[in-house]
């Protein structure tokens, strides 16, 4: 199967947002891929952290998820929504939420982001807490006898949340992330390679990648990752895609010369 990650540089315009994802699905769908995954807030990187409350979408209607549905049906994707806010009742708060989407534009899937990341470097601070509720479930997928496992950006740092999501083990892991700069060129491909190995299956991360016009800066290099760890495609910055091709003799190679997953023991 062939995947796209999209990477962007999201603006405080939902508007422009949706333009942009609109072309790039267009372009990753025009280069054969099969399952397309765009980056986390891909639809709005505001001014602050509130911006997204006025955008926030009730689940299961709303612009955003018209343009995932209407994007993934016209192209024939499986389309990784990356996240966009969906309301919660409290006007304050919003779920960072993943929704999956067939070739046939149904919604298949919903991942809220569990883990809410906080970061302060005495420069730049970022508390996700303030604004968003956290979800409690890992998710999993079907997508033409893929399996596929959700997360967001910081659950990448968790690597108990995707020991969970290989039970059954999951072909594909999927980390749609707005990595910032300093988090990104310290952890990030170290961090996905990681999972990729221990969990012996293909990861794809789609990123935010460039400086934003709220003055953010994020880390980019959106990637494709094989289950042995080696990076097979990626994009340092600026707005893309990157294509790669999955194939199962992969997985089976690995799994089967070096059988880890067997070896799980739990305490």
């Amino acid at each position: 199967m062939k995947i796209a990650a999209l990477q962007m540089v999201s603006t405080p315009s939902v508007e422009q947002n949706l333009d942009a994802a609109r072309a790039l699905l267009e372009r990753a769908a025009g280069e054969g891929a099969e399952l397309a995954v765009l980056p986390e807030y891909f639809c709005i990187l505001g001014r602050s952290d509130r911006d997204k409350l006025a955008v926030a979408e009730a689940f299961g209607d709303g612009p955003i998820q018209r343009m995932l549905a209407d994007s993934a049906r016209r192209h024939g994707l499986w389309l990784v929504g990356g996240t966009l806010p969906i309301a919660t009742g409290d006007a304050n708060r919003v779920m960072n939420s993943n929704l999956v989407f067939s070739p046939e534009g149904e919604r298949v899937a919903r991942y809220d982001k569990i883990h809410l990341f906080r970061y302060d470097n005495g420069t730049e601070r970022y508390d996700e807490g303030r604004t968003l509720d956290a979800g409690s479930e890992p998710v999993a997928f079907m997508a033409a006898g893929w399996r596929v496992g959700l997360s967001v950006c910081y659950d990448l740092r968790f690597p108990e949340l995707y020991r969970s999501l290989m039970q059954p083990p999951c072909d594909l892991l999927c980390v749609p992330s707005a990595f910032t700069y300093p988090t990104g060129a310290a952890h990030w491909e170290v961090l996905l390679r990681a999972r990729a190995i221990e969990n012996q299956c293909y990861v794809v991360a789609a990123a935010q990648g460039g400086m934003h016009e709220n003055g953010r800066r994020t880390f980019g290099h959106s990637l494709v990752i094989d289950p042995w760890g080696e990076v097979m495609a990626m994009r340092p910055e600026g707005e893309g895609v990157v294509t790669a091709e999955l194939k199962r003799e992969r997985i089976v190679q690995v799994r089967s010369q070096l059988p880890a997953l067997e070896h799980r023991r739990s305490f």
